[in-house]
């Protein structure tokens, strides 16, 4: 047996034993896929320090390279929406734009996907190839359909499913367009994180058919959904259980801040909800959908300690908070109160009794998307 073959027996052996991999067929894919053959180009490791996150490559040759590909963890491959592993030396210090997602997650995902034998799936973000290899071996070239919306990657990709054995169609373009002209699908399936499903996604799936997607916001606390689409070409589903986070698409990433509000403005109040509620994932994600262009900093004003601030820069909104003794104070500006808002939001969901994420429901049409809870 050769080290790779051994690497991969162990690494669907470790997902098994964690629950995500569930079936032979899957298994078979994960044992049967190289990993490594989708990271020839290398990945960029983190670098924490003092300063800023710094990103440092390490490509084939390196002997960290080959056990890399074969840990369940997600691997940078590109930087700044342009910078690969073999483009630099030394330390890069921007934000990761693509990457090989953790392995078990790829599998629970095409686990939750529910595919079938004959059924054809358009998956949106390609990214290095090796979910779309899954699927190939899962399904047949035939019925696999893969949508990259930035060119090199889809190219890398490309060379990567040759090399493993796989020639699904592949294309390049915007994947929140999806694919006008080869729908309908029975499964479409998301790499990366969406404010909302796209009608094109809705259209594009044959009634009774699937879309498994994550749905995220500004304040990115993100949640993997499954959705049935109906014969009226709406959908409804639920929120899987399980933190999931992707990149969101390019589209839907939040604009820069630009210039700071002025927090000395706006009006002020007493809460009973403090900022240290949105450090927990399931109420930052109901308090995003009561504000979900919202984006959350800290800012440190005359060199003090930094204060978390919400800004929604589309409408010029802002609230932040600050402590009097016991109790926190929130001050808020802009032609929306975003903090009336969000603390009414999740004053709602604690009454009724604060049910967890995996039972929300979510219902889609071609013109709007609604999560409730509940009651």
């Amino acid at each position: 047996m050769s080290d790779d073959e051994t690497l991969r027996r162990g690494l669907a052996d470790r997902i098994a034993a964690g629950g995500q991999l569930r079936s032979a067929r899957w298994r078979q894919a994960v044992i049967d896929t190289p990993r490594h053959e989708f990271l020839r180009g290398g990945y960029f490791r983190r670098v924490d320090g003092d300063g800023p996150t710094g990103w440092e490559p390490v490509m084939a040759e390196d002997p960290a390279w080959l056990p890399a590909a074969y840990t369940d963890d997600s691997l940078v491959t590109q930087i700044a929406g342009t910078v690969a592993p073999g483009d630099i030396q030394g330390r890069i210090f921007r934000t990761p734009t693509s990457s090989s997602t953790m392995p078990s997650l790829v599998v629970r995902m095409l686990e939750d996907l529910q595919v079938k034998d004959g059924m054809r799936v358009l998956e949106i973000g390609t990214g290095t190839g090796y979910s779309t290899a899954l699927l190939s071996h899962r399904l047949g070239d035939d019925l696999v359909t893969s949508v990259e919306v930035d060119e090199d990657v889809s190219l890398r990709a490309r060379a990567a499913l040759g090399s493993a054995g796989h020639m699904p169609r592949l294309l390049v373009g915007d994947g929140l367009a999806g694919d006008p002209n080869g729908g309908p699908y029975d499964r479409i399936v998301a790499t990366c994180g969406v404010l909302t499903i796209p009608p094109a996604w809705l259209a594009q799936t044959r009634p009774g058919g699937q879309i498994l997607a994550t749905v995220c916001g500004w304040m990115y606390s993100s949640e993997l959904t499954r959705l049935n689409v109906d014969d009226d070409g709406t959908a409804h589903g639920r929120l899987l259980s399980g933190q999931v986070s992707f990149m969101l698409a390019r589209p839907h990433l939040p604009p820069s801040l630009g210039v700071l509000p002025d927090l000395d403005d706006g009006e002020e109040r007493e809460t009973d909800l403090g900022p240290e509620t949105l450090d927990d994932w399931t109420t930052r994600f109901v308090a995003q959908l009561a504000a979900p262009h919202a984006q959350l900093v800290r800012i440190s004003l005359d060199g003090g300690e930094a204060r978390p601030v919400l800004i929604d820069v589309d409408t010029g909104s802002w609230a932040s908070h600050s402590r009097d003794g016991e109790r926190w104070i929130v001050r808020q500006g802009g032609p929306d109160r975003l903090w009336d808002r969000i603390e009414e939001h999740v004053s709602r969901w604690r009454r009724d009794g604060s049910p967890d994420l995996d039972l929300f429901r979510i219902t889609v049409t071609p013109h709007t998307q609604t999560i409730t809870w509940p009651n």
